[in-house]
């Protein structure tokens, strides 16, 4: 009912769609050749997306299908047919229909996907049947994800191992199929919701960005459309029906066209030349760019691919495959810059300068000086920051792509919706992972429900019944699903975060930390300390653009009073597990160690260590410390011991980054 419902949907033409043509484009051209590859819509919201995806169907021409298969297999290629279609020797009987398109929501289920057991069969007529879901009924069709950058990760597996084998190969619940899918995989993001897994990404082979135009009269007569279709949908549908029907027939020309097209050998050197130059990663850009430009070649009614073709579409193929250049990659013209190297001597001196040679093993006279150099820097530090009470407003460093923050999973049941933590779920939403004989929902396991069953059947009357199940034998789902968390930034605002402009790097990591926050669905809460107190200057909120007006004028002066700071943090803590005991926190605390200010008599790091460990001991909560102190020659560590009272993760702002955690690792093995 649901399937024939989209398809008596009243359907704004794709003709009148204005000022998108290159998203008009991206989608004929597969139209064109249907096994190009599936693409990627990125833009913001209200910009035609899902509008031009579900107007496509109309431009597909219809096709021949195997009757009865609900795979709808091609009656042309026995190869690629299902089990029982091959194992069929009688002729098949075929009909035409118009090309699936299924929508697979963010919600669908595994078992929606993939498909499960058919029930019903199963207890009425006691056989193992198998119920095709949404990969079977796509099968020579189209499968678009509206928001597809948030779904969750296990349904992106099955997908793609869908769509690299071409088969969806079902073991479970005490069956075992394994059916064709070919389809044109289609999904619309919003950037700013976050990316999605390079794995999945770099199976599009085409990605176009999508804007809201600027222009006045474009946008003008884009109302003027719109207003008219509502208005009027079958008047206006009728008025741009020949439009329609003349890019359906130029569909089916090029269709017939694209086998002929050539390849001339100068078309893939191009090809491969731009591929290089965007430094994409592996083959497949060179093999989509190639596939591309010949359904283009076609479109246009050529009869081989020309530069412009290959240049045309080039920007549609790298656009999500194009990389930053390595740092031991040049350019033709940093190579004419390069000075010429000094000589041999002159380096040498040089190199003696920016490195002097370290203390002879054995100096305890020397080494002794060294640790006293390093005991008075550390109070003049302290010194200077104490009589430094101006308040100084840093601008926010450039932020970065960082290292993934999970929490371990936990047996608790938790509510709430996100993309960072696996947990327990009591909604019907998620991850089948095992069954459950409490029933507290009606989310029934089949599997298990027939499994504890069959013993008893000899003992049961049957009532024409293939399989009797009574109340004790059913059994229920225990599934899984990602939620957000609330990440609680502690921030040392005190004047030590002043020297060397540390605060512009310290920003530059929380901005990074709030946009994966946005992207994971967190809410997000901001302590300052600094001074002689700490303050709340965020509450808990969804809101992260509220948290980054905070950042942005954060202030930087004053004393260190770390242990107010801590205090602080296990107020807003509490009150937060008070209000949503189902969201567990984060604590971030990005600080250099140091404290200068006690709360009560008694030396200030001391008192800050100790409310530490009364944190960890109190809460069950994930903590980081983030040092943001400058590592040189005289490093003083209070940060990383911070983070042993504290039970937490340590990492400094350069090891926070995907690109120093992978140097790290590098390091490690090397």
């Amino acid at each position: 009912m649901e399937r024939s419902t989209k398809q008596r949907r009243v359907l704004y033409p794709f003709a009148a769609l204005a000022g998108q043509e290159e998203l008009q484009l991206g989608l004929l051209l597969h139209a064109v050749n249907p096994r190009l590859g599936g693409i990627l819509i990125r833009g913001e919201k209200g910009t035609a997306k899902s509008t031009a995806v579900r107007g496509l169907a109309e431009m597909l021409p219809d096709i021949q299908a195997v009757a009865g298969c609900p795979y709808h297999c091609d009656p042309e290629d026995k190869s690629k047919a299902c089990a029982d279609c091959r194992s069929d020797e009688g002729e098949w009987q075929t009909f035409a229909m118009p090309v699936p398109v299924i929508d697979i929501p963010v919600s669908a289920t595994e078992d929606r996907v993939v498909g499960s057991l058919d029930f019903e069969q199963a207890i009425k007529a006691g056989r193992r049947a198998f119920l095709p879901g949404l990969l079977g009924e796509a099968n020579r069709g189209i499968i678009y994800i509206d928001e597809i950058n948030l779904l969750d990760d296990h349904i992106v597996d099955v997908l793609l191992d869908a769509a690299g084998s071409g088969l969806n190969v079902v073991e479970r619940e005490g069956i075992s199929i394994t059916h064709p899918t070919e389809f044109i995989l289609v999904g619309t993001m919003n950037p700013e919701e976050g990316d999605l897994r390079p794995q999945l990404l770099d199976r599009f082979a085409l990605c176009v960005e999508v804007a809201g135009l600027t222009d006045r009269e474009a946008r003008v007569e884009i109302i003027k459309r719109r207003e008219a279709f509502e208005s009027d949908p079958a008047a206006f549908r009728q008025e741009w029906q020949p439009e329609q029907d003349k890019l359906r027939a130029k569909v089916v020309a090029a269709r017939k066209l694209l086998p002929a097209v050539a390849v001339p050998d100068k078309r893939y050197e191009m090809i491969s030349r731009l591929c290089t130059e965007a430094y994409a990663a592996g083959h497949r850009a060179d093999i989509m760019l190639v596939r591309a430009a010949a359904a283009l070649a076609a479109w246009r009614g050529h009869q081989a691919i020309t530069g412009e073709d290959v240049l045309d579409i080039a920007p549609l193929v790298l656009a999500h495959r194009r990389r930053e250049p390595p740092e031991d990659a040049e350019t033709p013209q940093q190579q004419q810059q390069e000075q010429p190297e000094p000589p041999e001597d002159q380096s040498d001196e040089l190199e003696q300068q920016d490195n002097p040679p370290p203390p002879p093993p054995g100096n305890q006279q020397q080494e002794e000086q060294q640790q006293d150099n390093k005991d008075d820097k550390e109070d003049n530090d302290n010194n200077q920051e104490a009589s430094s009470s101006a308040e100084v407003v840093f601008a926010i460093g450039k932020p970065f792509a960082i290292k993934r923050i999970t929490m371990d999973k936990d047996r608790q049941a938790r509510r709430g919706s996100g993309r960072r933590s696996r947990t327990k779920t009591d909604s019907s939403v998620g991850r089948y992972v095992k069954s459950t004989c409490h029933r507290e929902r009606d989310d029934l396991a089949i599997d298990a429900t027939i499994r504890a069953a069959a013993p008893f059947q000899r003992s049961r009357k049957s009532n024409g019944m293939a399989v009797v199940i009574e109340t004790s034998d059913i059994r229920e789902k225990v599934r899984e699903k990602r939620i957000g968390n609330f990440m609680l930034f502690v921030v040392d605002a005190s004047g030590s975060m002043g020297a060397k402009q540390r605060m512009i790097e310290t920003k530059g990591a929380i901005l990074s930390l709030l946009q994966d926050a946005y992207q994971k669905r967190d809410r997000v809460g901001m302590v300052a300390f600094k001074g002689d107190h700490a303050e709340v200057l965020l509450p808990p909120t969804n809101s992260v653009e509220m948290a980054q007006k905070c950042l942005v004028e954060l202030p930087v002066g004053g004393k260190t009073p770390l242990a107010a700071g801590l205090v602080k943090a296990q107020k807003v803590i509490r009150q937060h597990l008070q209000r949503s005991p189902h969201m567990r926190p984060i604590v971030v605390i990005l600080s250099d160690g140091k404290a200068n200010v006690a709360m009560a008599d008694g030396k200030p790091l001391a008192e800050a260590h100790r409310v530490a460990e009364n944190m960890r001991e109190e809460f069950d909560i994930k903590y980081i410390v983030v040092d943001t102190e400058q590592k040189g020659l005289l490093s003083f560590g209070k940060a990383q011991e911070l983070a042993v009272r504290l039970g937490a993760e340590y990492c400094t702002i350069d090891q926070l980054k995907v690109d120093g955690l992978v140097d790290i690792v590098r390091g490690a093995l090397a």
